[in-house]
């Protein structure tokens, strides 16, 4: 391609699939100040002086936009975000499930943080702002590897107006909310996020969700729900979902669709078609996946939604009173949707360490306890931090959501730094594999989705519901972030054992045109990555 001049760097020598579902192309894929100028063939530019990325047997995409992130605070604790980078993640959508670091008003700091512990594993990271443009700015001094679009997080918002009150909110504190928001958006917030299972946001009610998605819609955001049950009432939490989003008229993406229990398996087929017929009728709606049959929260999750009222100090404090114990327990023997060898400890808490790794059953039994009791022992004892890995899902639901139409991948991890204090414990291994085990095992090995389909599902469906117009596609004119990956050696290598092994098969990684990761290697010094306020 002649005539193309002032290139920064070359791709080289690899197969586009540029993110739109199109075939793949050999071309090569010239950078200049940041963005794509040129995609065909360079090889009249080997000279020069302009960089070169070796990519030849290997699959050239768009880097992966990552829908469903919690890298918020992980993110001050490293920046090099190593767990992401290594799966070819280029920008996160952070925020989500109700869950963010900001607002942060000093009044109810402890209260802030206390309910977004499960995004917070790393206690040295300082919390030294209020606001949006103070936490914003804490991202930007750290520097980042990867890009982070911000949504405000529903619990923090709204403990600033009204505490972890367990009620729906009166109109002044409503007006409030809805105030907070608007200037979370007018300070570039993508969006709103919910969290509809974890207090205080578990209190909200119709006209507090729909002036939420009223708000979001006016400045053209997303609106991203993490619904008020997963389990035994799937169902009625769509439908609860799709009527916010078709009375408010918001962009509605609907978070990690999936559903727990084995008397439940076979319901999101069904979550599908209400959620295909909203679409039909004009909800604008998505959804997000990751390929997993199992899931992670806190422990207290679990716990009947009375029983979760007040917050963290709340719970810990009715765990003490026995007749509440004792509450809990009979509202389990119809409620709860696991069994206690399906969950397990995922993280380690002070005093509690020899737990980890074991299931709520081997603890029981080493502990001579009733499963029910050590359940709720572990919360109390853990201050309400312990977190568990949950199994009980079916293959044949995850593969159905798999192969929507309307579904993008979404980690619902965080990024880590396998060797350090961020990712303590035994977490999901979601955080260090995601993306490889969509092409390594759903694309690969079983051909459930196509290697263009599953592409697109990580790269422009989820920039476009995100509101990223020039990210998620090669197209000249887009920002230049890139993966370069080996389709046929791809895989995950973490494990629900060992979480925190890395990838194989990802050999580039490019931020804003700059290399991120080179032959497979992360570049330390490399921070070219940006808070993307919109």
């Amino acid at each position: 391609m002649s005539g193309v001049v002032g290139l920064d760097l070359v791709v080289a020598g690899g197969t586009v699939v540029d993110g739109t579902g199109a075939p793949p192309r050999r071309a090569d894929v010239g950078v200049a100040d940041g963005r794509i100028v040129a995609i065909g063939d360079l090889s009249d530019l080997a000279a020069g002086g302009v960089e070169h990325l070796d990519a030849a047997g290997l699959i050239v995409a768009p880097g992966f936009v990552d829908i469903h992130s919690h890298s918020d605070l992980t993110l001050l604790s490293d920046g090099r975000a190593r767990s992401k980078v290594a799966q070819g993640v280029t920008t996160e959508i952070n925020g989500n499930c109700g869950m963010s670091g900001f607002p942060f008003p000093a009044d109810v700091a402890g209260l802030t943080r206390a309910a977004v512990a499960t995004i917070d594993p790393d206690p040295g990271v300082r919390w030294d702002w209020t606001d949006l443009e103070g936490y914003a700015g804490a991202l930007e001094e750290a520097g980042l590897a990867l890009n982070s679009v911000l949504l405000a997080g529903h619990l923090p918002l709204r403990i600033a107006v009204a505490g972890e009150a367990a009620r729906p909110l009166d109109d002044a504190e409503r007006s409030a909310l809805v105030g907070s928001i608007e200037r979370c958006l007018d300070a570039g917030a993508g969006g709103v996020s919910t969290g509809l299972m974890y207090p205080p946001a578990m209190s909200a009610d119709r006209d507090e969700l729909v002036a939420i998605g009223q708000a979001v819609a006016r400045h053209d955001g997303l609106f991203a729900i993490h619904m008020r049950n997963y389990s035994d009432h799937l169902l009625d939490a769509v439908d609860e979902a799709l009527t916010i989003g078709r009375l408010s008229g918001c962009r509605l993406q609907v978070s990690h669709l999936a559903v727990a229990g084995r008397r439940n398996w076979g319901a999101v087929p069904l979550a599908l078609e209400r959620i295909e017929r909203a679409r039909s009728e004009g909800v604008d709606v998505g959804v997000d996946i990751y390929p997993y049959i199992a899931g992670s929260a806190n422990l207290s999750q679990l716990l009947p939604e009375w029983a979760q009222a007040g917050g963290p100090a709340a719970i810990v404090a009715r765990l003490g009173i026995p007749a509440e114990r004792r509450a809990i327990r009979l509202d389990w023997r119809e409620s709860l949707f696991f069994g206690w060898d399906e969950i397990e400890i995922a993280s380690s808490e002070p005093g509690l360490e020899g737990t980890l790794g074991r299931t709520i059953e081997a603890v029981a039994g080493a502990w001579s306890m009733d499963p029910n009791e050590t359940a709720l022992e572990l919360i109390a004892r853990s201050d309400n931090r312990i977190q568990m890995v949950a199994y009980g899902r079916s293959e044949d639901d995850l593969r159905a959501v798999l192969a929507h139409e309307l579904t993008s991948i979404g980690s619902d991890g965080l990024a880590m730094d396998p060797d350090g204090p961020s990712s303590a414990g035994r977490p999901h291994p979601r955080s260090f594999g995601c993306y490889p085990r969509l092409f390594g095992r759903y694309v690969r090995e079983t051909g459930l989705v196509s290697l263009e389909r599953a592409i697109e599902m990580a790269t422009s469906q989820p920039a476009d519901r995100a509101g990223l117009a020039d990210r998620g596609r090669i197209v000249a004119g887009a920002v230049a972030d890139l993966v370069a990956f080996d389709p046929g050696t791809i895989l995950d290598g973490a494990t629900f054992t060992d979480p925190k092994r890395g990838p194989t098969g990802i050999d580039h990684v490019i931020v804003a045109g700059r290399p991120v990761l080179a032959d497979g290697r992360q570049i330390d010094a490399a921070r070219p990555g940006r808070v993307l306020l919109t």
